[in-house]
């Protein structure tokens, strides 16, 4: 069904409700057509598509119930939960008790790490006529009792202290944006700059720049499209608790002093502060100075376009409380029959910094779905090959806390054990099929999407739609640091996938984040809930009863070829990547032996002869392989990160998405002579090599 015609089942007032429920009438009417097609679903399976489906696989899709995943939704986002308030607590209990109901063996965990909350913010501006403003930095539209619930805009951790002076629009923070300014004669030292959110920087990136500049304080704001919410964020740098890094926060283990150098230069050093786009207006329409450049378009060229330094002057404080908090990840188990000590886990982050509709707590309904149709196939005597572990992670929107604690406590484990990770956060913010995942989970990823229904045309698959809608499958590769896969693939190796509907949503961390949003906007029948868990619930049931994993180091070998080639171009010679080619041929030949031992174990499966030691020693190396990309010393300067291949570059201007310690030394290559840039690029050359030989003699399991 057309987006367009969506509004005819709810015209509920976004900005009146933000969190309420529709009206009785809308209600009910959704509540019918809900029921009507969830019934359509439980008896009508999906049929086969290009890959044939197992009796377990087409009873779990049979299960779908778009009315279910609205109900969970709605339960999950009656209010506000941020993490390690009082509130989320009622959150916590509902998932505990929706496993434990379902007759789940089910268990929590928790940490004690540093959280961070307002106390006080104000923004005045004092303008060149002689007026004063004292901003309201509380969301417009929002219902008087809603802002109670909600905690007001600001940016975690971000130091408590005052900044005064002139504003200077730096447009997306970046340090090409700086540059443009600095050709025009204006330097922001000593001066609050303001900027607009982008794709390319993190807030924490625009952060961490605009302090190097000598600015005394950052107003972030993002444009939305029809909705003027504030973002709300995290400014910390890294991920996990910043008091216990690289371990966990356990009761009565190890904490640093919130004074201690490793703990503060995770923090900020300057104050900052999100805005709405109108009062972001009201300040960029006050500014003189010189005209933007013509690359940074036409915003706010009808109001002058000027980028300052004032005239306006901004006085911003900020006091903030950093304490803490008890956290709590949530385990539902499903022990495997025959390999019990393999694990398959799905994650996803539960907390939210209002109510979370969207982020993250699509995800969470498609989870606690998934849940139940996995105890619905129990009582029908199902029980997996491998252990299958749902996950609910605490504490991510402050920097994927509950996740990291948990991978840092449970390492070893993790890593002899775990066959992949599956990982779901904002589960449907709009249209349009997106994933996410290490090379070797690539074949798998579309054989599942080829057997989901797509949610949004009728007679094709997820698959189908999501090749139409590009000139290739595009199956972006995880080397960011925004969702809970990042502690699991850049730290512990384990194979992982992301998958989620739609992108870039207009209430992203705002107060609008509601049910009402949902059910107006993004999904108002749940069709592209059912696609997420049907598509996510596959997976796991694959990798968990599969004898042999699907696993094709081909593909990796493939994307890393395509990765040395475009590091060529951008090298042009002046380095010898020669070690990289090697490298990538030995991957290439163990990955071809590899695939040919699974199609001559699966072919004596076929006649009845099961070689259960030689599979399992199979799939054990397909599973080890990704570890062999970690190097103990990580990534310089940053040596949690461990992955060579997916992991964040220190450069946020940097052209290569892969490759982060390769990416660095071309970074740092500018500082220092030709001849000592070219050893330091060489040497991260050859890092990056061993550690593709080493995946390749993992894949093997020999020893040389």
């Amino acid at each position: 069904m057309p987006l367009t015609s969506f509004k005819l089942f709810t015209s509920t007032s976004l900005f009146t409700f933000p969190s309420k429920p529709p009206p009785p009438i809308v209600s009910f009417l959704l509540f019918l057509i809900l029921c009507i097609l969830g019934f359509y679903s439980l008896h009508h399976p999906q049929r086969s598509y290009s890959t044939p489906l197992s009796e377990n696989s087409i009873k779990f899709l049979s299960l779908a119930s778009n009315f279910t995943l609205s109900d969970y939704l709605r339960s999950l986002t009656s209010h506000s939960h941020l993490a390690g308030t009082k509130p989320s607590l009622d959150t916590i209990q509902y998932v505990f008790s929706h496993f434990e109901q379902l007759g789940l063996e089910a268990h929590t965990v928790k940490y004690n790490a540093l959280l961070s909350y307002p106390q006080h913010v104000s923004l005045l501006a004092h303008f060149s006529d002689g007026g004063v403003v004292n901003f309201s930095l509380t969301e417009k539209g929002v219902a008087q009792n809603a802002l109670f619930d909600i905690v007001q805009p600001y940016h975690a951790y971000s130091p408590s202290g005052s900044a005064y002076g002139k504003v200077v629009f730096v447009n997306y923070g970046r340090e090409e944006d700086y540059r443009a300014l600095e050709v025009m004669g204006v330097n922001v030292s000593g001066c609050l700059v303001m900027a607009r959110k982008g794709e390319s920087l993190s807030r924490g990136g625009v952060i961490t720049i605009a302090e190097g500049k000598g600015a005394l304080g950052v107003l972030l704001y993002a444009e939305r499209d029809g909705v003027d919410g504030v973002e709300r964020g995290t400014v910390m740098r890294g991920v996990g608790d910043p008091l216990s890094p690289g371990w966990a926060g356990v009761e009565g283990g190890e904490s640093l002093d919130l004074k201690d150098n490793e703990v503060l230069k995770r923090f900020p050093k300057i104050p900052s502060l999100p805005l709405s786009f109108e009062n972001a207006q009201t300040i960029l329409e006050s500014l003189a100075g010189g005209f933007m450049p013509q690359s940074w378009g036409d915003l706010g060229r009808v109001n002058g376009g000027r980028v300052g330094p004032g005239p306006t002057l901004v006085n911003l404080t900020y006091q903030g409380e950093e304490k803490v908090a008890t956290i709590q990840n949530i385990f539902a188990v499903i022990r495997g029959l025959e390999e019990p000590d393999r694990y398959v886990l799905l994650g996803n982050h539960r907390d939210a910094w209002t109510y979370g509709a969207v982020d993250p707590n699509s995800g969470t309904a498609a989870l606690l779905d998934i849940a139940r149709r996995y105890a619905m196939l129990m009582r029908k005597g199902w029980s997996p090959r491998r252990t299958i572990i749902l996950c609910s992670w605490d504490a991510e929107e402050f920097g994927m806390v509950g996740s990291t604690e948990w991978v840092e406590q449970n390492l070893v484990n993790l890593g002899a054990k775990v066959v992949a990770y599956l990982n779901v956060d904002c589960a449907v913010q709009g249209p349009g099929f997106f994933a996410g995942a290490t090379p070797q989970l690539d074949n798998l990823l579309i054989e599942v999407t080829k057997n989901v229904k797509d949610p949004d045309s009728d007679g094709v698959t997820v698959y189908d739609q999501w090749a139409a809608t590009n000139s290739v499958v595009n199956i972006q590769r995880l080397s960011g640091v925004d969702s809970d896969f990042a502690p699991f693939l850049q730290h512990a190796g384990i194979p992982s996938v992301d998958v989620y509907y739609g992108r870039d949503f207009p209430v992203y961390h705002t107060a609008y984040d509601s049910y009402t949003w949902m059910v107006n906007h993004a999904d108002p029948l749940f069709l592209r809930h059912v696609a997420v868990a049907g598509v996510w619930g596959l997976l796991a049931l694959r990798l968990a009863d599969d004898s042999i994993l699907h696993f094709n180091y081909l593909s990796y070998a493939d994307q890393l070829q395509a990765h040395k080639d475009i590091l060529s171009n951008l090298l042009d010679g002046s380095v010898s990547l020669d070690p990289l080619t090697m490298a990538i041929q030995e991957l290439t030949t163990a990955a071809k032996e590899a695939e040919l031992e699974a199609k001559r174990l699966m072919e004596q499966e076929t006649i009845g002869h099961v070689p259960v030691l030689k599979i399992r020693a199979l799939n054990d190396r397909l599973m080890l392989a990704e570890r062999g990309f970690l190097d103990a010393d990580g990534l310089q300067g940053r040596k949690w990160f461990k992955h060579l291949i997916y992991g964040p570059p220190s450069d946020y201007e940097s052209k290569l998405g892969f490759f982060p310690g390769i990416a660095n030394a071309i970074s740092q290559s500018t500082k220092t002579s030709k001849r000592d840039g070219q050893a330091l690029i060489q040497h991260e050359v050859w890092r990056v090599a061993r550690a593709i030989q080493r995946a390749a003699s993992a894949l093997r399991g020999e020893l040389t």
